[in-house]
């Protein structure tokens, strides 16, 4: 490579990393502002770690394949490690309180925002940008019939209580 075409290699680099990071950042608010297990510090780690480790896997594939000898490499490999990684991560959040099972959201984010820095990683920045966007927004609409919903189902309930004071 020629100065500038590493100057713009070594920038996407890093810019790969900080939009990870930022988008680990917000999505970590998301979950700090609502007090669950895991939150701002959490959600940035695991989305930079995976996107460093899917920079490396790919940059170490290229430098060390050699095209000519027919040896290649396989770039994701590792991020297939990942996946196992986030897996153990998701578990370490999930408790169980008698019949109540607590923190599979927080499971579920922690997966989610390694395919974040996965992506990001290997440079999909539209794609990535676009499913946490998309993502943010159906979950914003999903709080709402939720809470709509509870709101249904404790009016009955509330109504009976009244019920039972007022024959008293």
């Amino acid at each position: 490579m020629n100065g500038l075409e590493d100057f713009f290699w070594q920038h996407d680099i890093y810019f790969r990393i900080v939009v990870s990071a930022v988008l680990g950042f917000v999505i970590g608010w998301d979950r700090s502002a609502k007090n669950k297990p895991a939150g701002l510090k959490t959600y940035t780690y695991v989305s930079v770690a995976c996107t460093l480790i899917t920079i490396v896997s790919i940059e170490g594939a290229e430098m060390l394949s050699q095209p000519d000898s027919g040896k290649m490499m396989d770039p994701f490999r590792l991020a297939a490690q990942i996946v196992s990684g986030l897996g153990f991560l998701g578990a370490g959040v999930i408790l169980k309180d008698g019949l109540r099972v607590k923190g599979l959201t927080s499971a579920a984010m922690i997966f989610y925002v390694g395919g974040v820095g996965i992506g990001i990683g290997a440079g999909f920045y539209s794609i990535v940008i676009f499913a946490t966007l998309v993502t943010f927004i159906m979950t914003r609409i999903g709080n709402f019939f939720e809470e709509r919903e509870i709101k249904a189902m404790s009016l009955p309930k509330m109504r009976k209580k009244n019920e039972e004071k007022d024959e008293q």
